[in-house]
């Protein structure tokens, strides 16, 4: 990225005026790599990152999934152009099994730098919120992205992104995936948010966003807190506070997982009954047990026996 705009229409120039200081970009000449799939969000993020100063690329990944994605990089890439932005297109082959979605996410972050900058707008932020809340998550899923330089938008709205576009004249990728109804995304984004919209006579988006926000200060205490607990302790933990004692299970079963997914609750609490000597073991998912020997809880791979606890007074078995 060069780091000056070119010329653009009025109506874009000062539209740029008016996002950009809602953005939370790097610092001015900051490198940056910016990932465009072609859409509007993504393609306003490459605009205001030039505006705000980054230098650096632009990456467009191909899943090869739909006909006409490489169609889509060449849009990409003329707009790169126009803006004076170097660019380059990936392929990537997604892997077969189910939640198409996260596979390709997973292809697609697997090719990226760890800092790429994201088109994610509040919008995107306030769909995931509820999608989560379906799936049962606690407050973790439940705040949302955290915001940040490598989501400089997410203090806009997709219609800004997309005004942006129209304005500046930039070509953008229609992606017919966002409107099929089988990905639960869709649903909640073309009737779920509507329906609320309708219901409360209010447009839901903020509202999601700021409780996202109040839930992610309410789990960062609690990670905080429960730093500070040692989950090999089995005294320590069937002492602790439930919400604090869970905290700890689950950032202890996910330290290992790439993807940082976090146990359900019903394996958490199994991890505490072994912690209160209800059990002396359990299953934990991912070919793994919790086991319990004099009072500290260790994690193995399932199919190995544990230590044989001394029994107690009376011939109860404590563990």
């Amino acid at each position: 990225m060069t780091g000056s705009l070119p010329p653009l229409p009025g109506a874009a120039m000062a539209l740029v005026e008016l996002l950009l200081p809602r953005c939370s970009f790097p610092a001015a000449a900051a490198p940056v790599t910016c990932a465009v799939s072609g859409g509007a969000d993504s393609t306003a993020l490459v605009v205001l990152a030039v505006a705000a100063g980054c230098r650096g690329e632009v990456v467009h990944v191909d899943h090869g999934l739909r006909p006409g994605s490489a169609a889509e990089a060449q849009v990409v890439a003329r707009t790169a152009d126009r803006l004076g932005v170097p660019a380059r297109s990936v392929r990537v082959d997604v892997p077969p099994g189910p939640n198409l979605e996260a596979r390709a996410r997973a292809a697609r972050y697997a090719v990226l730098p760890t800092d790429v900058l994201t088109g994610h707008t509040a919008d995107d932020q306030a769909e995931p919120v509820l999608v989560n809340l379906l799936r049962g998550a606690a407050t973790s899923g439940l705040a949302g992205m955290r915001p940040g330089p490598r989501r400089p938008l997410l203090g806009l709205r997709r219609a800004e992104t997309v005004g942006l576009c129209a304005a500046a004249g930039l070509a953008v990728v229609d992606d017919e995936s966002n409107s099929d109804l089988r990905f639960v995304r869709n649903q909640v984004r073309h009737r779920i948010l509507p329906m609320l919209a309708d219901i409360s006579g209010r447009d839901p988006v903020p509202l999601l966003v700021r409780q996202a926000e109040l839930l992610r200060d309410d789990d960062d205490l609690l990670g905080e807190l429960a730093s500070g607990l040692d989950v090999t302790d089995a005294r320590a933990l069937a002492a602790a506070p439930r919400p604090l004692a869970r905290r700890a299970v689950r950032s202890w079963l996910s330290a290992d997982d790439a993807e940082r997914h976090p146990p359900d609750l019903a394996t958490v609490d199994r991890v505490l009954d072994v912690a209160a000597g209800h059990h002396l073991a359990c299953e934990v998912g991912g070919g793994r047990r919790v086991e319990r020997h004099r009072q500290r809880l260790a994690l193995v791979p399932s199919g190995t026996c544990p230590e044989p606890a001394p029994p107690a007074a009376g011939g109860a078995s404590v563990g």
